[in-house]
């Protein structure tokens, strides 16, 4: 098989979309996630605990190291939004797994997966980390401090990790890309949640009522597009809305 990618978050949502459109038909693909995907390989890991981090570290040095194909893949599409709500008025325990999933989780495994591919340098093995970004890592929404604050890590951490890898000889590109508006179980949590706790709510409504909300099938191949066909810098974080 010419190539190997790992997708967090695979059991659901765009996540899963990523999946079903992937556009190497004779790829071996890996979910990381809570519940198992039927036709391919899963960890069944919930990547709030960060014991689970260690498992995947390993999965990667493992399956990298006896990989004799072209192309290794690591696309994080793993988060949360809950719990919805202002800083200091949400359930603590709930806002330290926001944290841990959505700020620490991406980093710890990006950095695992470079160091992953460090090992086969010279073996001819491509690599490529996409990380699954946000609009709220740039435009603050009251009720999502740690999911804006979580997205904004992933940028920054791509930005960095992108021209660390031009400076070692672009071994692996390291992107962002955020998807816009898309129909997943997240936006009907965004939906069903008090202005209290989220007073953008009724823009959201909106934006289902109008029908500007894509599928994420559509989202996903869309994806995959921009990360084969475009030229991009290493380090490029991406918004699929421009």
């Amino acid at each position: 098989m010419g190539q190997l990618i790992w997708i967090s978050g695979a059991s659901s949502g765009i996540g899963r979309a990523l999946v079903d459109t992937i556009p190497w038909p004779e790829a071996r693909i890996i979910n990381i996630s809570r519940r198992p995907v039927a036709g391919i390989e899963n960890l069944e890991l919930d990547l709030v605990n960060p014991t689970s981090w260690e498992v995947v570290a390993r999965s990667f040095e493992r399956e990298v190291a006896s990989f004799d194909g072209e192309l290794a893949v690591f696309v994080h599409s793993a988060g949360t939004l809950s719990p919805i709500g202002f800083a200091g008025e949400v359930p603590a325990d709930s806002y330290t797994r926001a944290v841990l999933l959505g700020s620490a989780a991406p980093q710890v495994l990006g950095s695992a997966f470079l160091a992953a591919l460090r090992k086969v340098r010279g073996r001819g093995v491509r690599g490529l980390i996409v990380m699954l970004t946000s609009g709220a890592a740039t435009n603050p929404y009251e009720g999502w401090t740690a999911y804006g604050a979580g997205k904004a890590a992933i940028d920054q951490w791509v930005r960095t990790a992108g021209r660390e890898q031009k400076s070692r000889g672009d071994h692996c590109r390291v992107l962002a890309v955020a998807p816009g508006l898309v129909e997943t179980a997240m936006q009907e949590e965004i939906r069903a949640t008090a202005t209290t706790d989220f007073p953008d709510v009724d823009d959201f409504r909106e934006y289902h009522r109008s029908g500007i909300i894509r599928s994420p099938e559509v989202a996903a191949r869309e994806i995959w597009r921009l990360v084969r066909d475009r030229d991009l810098e290493n380090g490029a974080v991406e918004d699929l809305r421009r």
